[in-house]
Order: C-alpha cells, then structure tokens, then sequence
C-alpha cells in the first residue's frame, strides 16, 4: 500500500489488476475524452508504463482499491508529463463507470496531491484536463487547483489546471468528504 484514505487504497498495479483496469480503460463512456478505450493489450502496456514509473521514480498511477471490498475500480497517481518543453508532475485519475460521482477521484487526487507536496517535496501539481471533461474539471477544482494555462498537447486542446504547496495548504479533507 503507498496511501491510504477514508474509503480507499492506492497500491502498485501488478499484471492481476488488469481484468479490473480493462473494466475503466476499456470502457467508451469513461474514456470518452481519451482517442479511444483501450483494449486488453492496451491495458497490459498501461500497467507495465505503471511499474516502469515505479522503478525509475518511486511513483506512478497507483491501484485504486475501495476498502470495503477489496475491489480495484479504477486508478490515481503522480505521473511526469512534458508540458511546453517543461516536465511538470500530473495527478491522474481514472474511476470505473458505475463508482464514478461517489467522490472517489477527488479523495485520491488530494492524497495523492499531499504525497507531492509532504512526501516528494514538489512545489507545484498539475493536472491536463481537456475542456469539455467537466467531472475531471470538478475534481481538480475541489482539490483547489485553478485553469491557468490552455495548452495543445498530444495535439487536443487541455486546460492546465495547477495547485501550489503553500495553496494546498488551506484545504482539508473535508473538501471531498461530499460526492
């Protein structure tokens, strides 16, 4: 386990969650805001970029596990991105279809927006959010981070949302204990 919150586990994906992930990233509707839904063989590659990330920077997209259950339903972490010739330190997120509006994505960003500022010591948190994905805007937004840049990159238009240290420091958990 590397976090762990009120109703969640974020953990190392291992090659067993794949079924589990292939249930987010395969899914249309949950990655609508992606070029496509990724296929099995996709999923597989995503997890072993995850474990790459974890050997090289101690950190990656983590398993999202809910507590209750034991169940895998989706992922969140800290991944280095290259933003207009600069790396800059993302939190991502993805949570299954049917968990989604249960404020699961906005208790693991800001978990994992504390690890980067109490742990690793970052100054600064991203996240690259295309305009038109208002959940994903809404979680950044209750975790305090404002638009403060329009950007293309991969070629789609996204907004770079960022959150300060000394920012993240007025906000607490209960900006996520409602969905």
């Amino acid at each position: 386990m590397i976090l762990e919150t009120q109703r969640l586990l974020l953990r190392e994906m291992t090659l067993s969650d794949l079924d589990a992930l292939l249930l987010v990233l395969g899914d249309t509707e949950s990655m609508r805001y992606y070029p496509k839904p990724f296929d099995r063989e996709m999923v597989q590659k995503w997890i072993d970029r995850q474990r790459r990330n974890y050997a090289q920077h101690g950190f990656g997209l983590w398993a999202m596990v809910l507590k209750a259950t034991g169940e895998v339903i989706g992922d969140c972490g800290l991944v280095w991105q290259e933003v207009e010739g600069h790396q800059e330190l993302e939190i991502g997120y993805h949570v299954r279809r049917d968990q989604q509006m249960q404020g699961y994505a906005t208790e693991a960003a800001f978990a994992c927006q504390e690890y980067a500022f109490n742990v690793l010591d970052k100054a600064r948190v991203i996240s690259l959010i295309r305009p038109e994905n208002i959940p994903s805007r809404r979680v950044a937004e209750k975790n305090g981070l404002k638009i403060v840049q329009e950007t293309l990159w991969r070629d789609i238009p996204h907004y770079i949302y960022a959150v300060q240290r000394s920012e993240s420091e007025l906000l607490t958990t209960s900006n996520f204990s409602e969905a």
